[in-house]
């Protein structure tokens, strides 16, 4: 299946990509290294381990599937930072290999096809082209960007103002 969409749309789909990502970090800023690591939902995740496990997942799309380019071995829970790590590091890292993989795949026609794919993964899911792959990770982003907001919010009742683009402080 071609895809007739143009580079614009491209450039379209990952600004709003970029904007959630902006959205990730602007939830986040100020917490502590406490509250980074401190789960707030019965789930047990945290917002640093969330944000691991959004630069481990951009990354694994967009750089091992889309270029094929093999990063490191694959973890078994990339919702985990090690104690050593300083959650305010995975905030720094999450920057600078969101920005590193969108680069590499910035200039991919929509339609093409993933250069490696992880059999045996997935089962007989499987993504086609780099339109379903940037959909697929913008939705992805967007959707933990929200529970990152509630957990921000059940922290100190901090929650998102999408009008000015920053935190806004408890009602």
């Amino acid at each position: 299946m071609t895809t007739h969409l143009s580079v614009t749309t491209t450039d379209t789909l990952l600004q709003y990509l970029a904007a959630q990502q902006r959205r990730i970090l602007g939830i986040l800023e100020g917490l502590s290294d406490d509250a980074l690591r401190r789960p707030v939902l019965p789930s047990g995740w945290t917002c640093a381990g969330m944000v691991h496990h959004l630069m481990v997942g951009t990354r694994f799309w967009f750089v091992e599937v889309m270029t094929g380019v093999r990063v490191e071995p694959g973890v078994d829970d990339d919702f985990h930072v090690p104690a050593s790590v300083p959650a305010v590091s995975v905030l720094d890292a999450y920057r600078q290999v969101t920005a590193q993989a969108t680069a590499a795949v910035r200039e991919l026609p929509l339609d093409t096809p993933p250069a490696w794919w992880p059999e045996g993964v997935f089962g007989d899911w499987r993504m086609d082209n780099f339109l379903e792959v940037l959909q697929h990770v913008l939705v992805e982003t967007a959707c933990h960007a929200g529970h990152l907001d509630a957990a921000r919010e059940l922290l100190d009742g901090r929650t998102w103002d999408w009008e000015h683009g920053r935190l806004a402080d408890p009602r």
